[in-house]
């Protein structure tokens, strides 16, 4: 049987069963893109990084506002807690009217009336009053104590309001890293996307090639069995029918990857099948102006998320200097307090909770570190600095990508025009090739020129259309206009 017989149905059949199956879940490039963006594991750190920094800029806001805590605690004592060592005996005093004062009553001498010293050179009290040492010895086994205490900051030497505006400035930053992740995971899918797209067609192409092959291999044999043609002139179609057969299994083995990287890209199994929406459709490019050259910088600065995120990279530096100053300033704060205990001496010694409230200010001022806050500060600035240079480095790297991704949308262009171009001729050449063959005027190696022509004309037409489509859109990433946050981070 002649191979072509065998190999148009093959390819029939093939064809059928991709156009079945694009009918009923083909993907689009939109939800490739939604899947990849919903999968990436680096998108979700990233989309946790910028939780977290939410959360810390609602940390320093809870600076401005008073703070509550409660301490408690609980201490056994060996020992009581006696005031003597002993009963303790206290003269007395009785008032005197002639002086009208008190005086203390002490033993005084019948004869003189003076008072009488003992023999350590005191005076004798003659009355006295005694205090035992059990009246002044207080159980102090267990002992349970607390305090509720409230600090209200008044100034921190501007290190809250630094920290707010830090905190704020590091959550906008997170969110525009976020939409410069998803920006690159946008640009690998299409670049995984088309890819496949590409390696269909040139599987279609590598099919209709092989099948002129076949098709010129049968006339060949028909024309040797008649003796016009030599075996030599077969024996040349068939090596290229072999070849064309070696590329058209390298294309399908390639086929079969670009599937497994898109479905990795996506989030996928790697095995998942994927039937795309664009590989069983002729391919078409945007219609439209050419792509400029010229574009207002500024716009482009302010529309990039990894710039802008630069940017608040460089807030976040000036804020970090704020805060280092801040520990040369002076701190003061408001202070109030309920403390309580058991047992307690508020109204006597009494075994049971008791409390009072306190209010107070605190100030503390720096005087002398030998210079280190001021080293800090100065090593923040620093920083502040160089974020603010790799900003501007980071600007001129951008003009420079946005110069060379419009050159190369606007060559693509070029390109697949001129490549239509040479379609058409290719064509033509292969039709007048054919028929040259049919009226005795061409050689096989004629028609094989015209068809690997033809071949070569359409593969780099599929290549430059495919790389318009991934010009379009590096370009749109280079000026910052991919709609990521409105169409994909929701």
């Amino acid at each position: 049987m002649p191979l072509r017989n065998v190999l148009i149905p093959i390819a029939l059949i093939a064809a059928s069963t991709a156009m079945a199956q694009t009918a009923t879940d083909a993907v689009s490039l939109d939800s490739c893109r939604h899947m990849a963006l919903r999968s990436n594991k680096q998108l979700l750190i990233r989309a946790e990084a910028e939780k977290a920094a939410h959360y810390t800029n609602r940390e320093a806001f809870a600076a401005y506002l008073p703070a509550i805590d409660f301490a408690g605690g609980y201490t056994y004592n060996q020992k009581k807690l006696s005031i003597f060592d002993s009963d303790q005996l206290l003269p007395t005093k009785t008032f005197d009217l002639e002086t009208q004062s008190y005086q203390f009553n002490l033993v005084k001498n019948p004869m003189t009336g003076e008072p009488v010293k003992g023999p350590d050179g005191q005076y004798v009290p003659e009355t006295v009053a005694l205090i035992p040492k059990e009246a002044m010895t207080y159980d102090i086994h267990n002992v349970f104590f607390g305090a509720i205490t409230l600090t209200q900051p008044v100034y921190m030497g501007g290190k809250i309001v630094a920290m707010n505006k830090l905190t704020k400035f590091a959550e906008k930053m997170a969110h525009e890293l976020r939409s410069s992740e998803a920006e690159n995971i946008i640009y690998a899918v299409d670049a995984a996307y088309w890819q496949v797209v590409s390696l269909k067609a040139k599987r279609k192409l590598a099919v209709s090639y092989l099948a002129l092959l076949d098709t010129l291999h049968h006339n060949v044999s028909a024309m040797v069995e008649q003796g016009v043609a030599t075996r030599s002139d077969l024996l040349t179609v068939d090596v290229k029918l072999n070849q064309a057969q070696v590329d058209l299994t390298k294309v399908d083995n390639g086929l079969v990857l670009s599937r497994m990287a898109l479905a990795q890209v996506c989030g996928l199994p790697v095995n998942t099948p994927m039937t795309l929406s664009d590989e069983d459709v002729e391919l078409t490019i945007p219609q439209g102006e050419m792509p400029s050259t010229s574009y207002n910088m500024e716009e482009v600065y302010s529309s990039r998320s990894d710039l802008k995120a630069l940017g608040y990279g460089v807030k976040v530096m000036d804020q970090k200097a704020r805060v280092a100053m801040s520990a040369m300033l002076p701190n003061v704060a408001i202070v109030g307090a309920y403390s309580f205990s058991n047992p307690n001496m508020f109204d006597g010694f009494k075994k049971r909770f008791d409390g009072a409230f306190s209010v107070g200010a605190m100030v503390s001022i720096p005087i002398w570190h030998w210079g280190g806050n001021y080293n800090k500060y100065r090593a923040a600035k620093s920083e502040a600095r160089m974020a603010a240079l790799a900003l501007d480095d980071a600007r001129e790297m951008v003009s420079l990508q946005v110069s060379q991704s419009a050159f190369r949308a606007q060559e693509a262009v070029k390109t697949f025009r001129m490549t239509t171009a040479n379609l058409t001729k290719a064509d033509e050449n292969l039709r007048q090739a054919n028929l040259g063959f049919r009226e005795g005027v061409m050689t096989t190696d004629n028609v094989m020129e015209a068809q690997t022509a033809w071949l070569k004309a359409n593969s780099e037409n599929i290549d430059a259309m495919i790389d318009v489509h991934l010009c379009d859109v590096y370009l749109a990433k280079a000026l910052g206009r991919l709609d990521v946050a409105g169409s994909y981070l929701k």
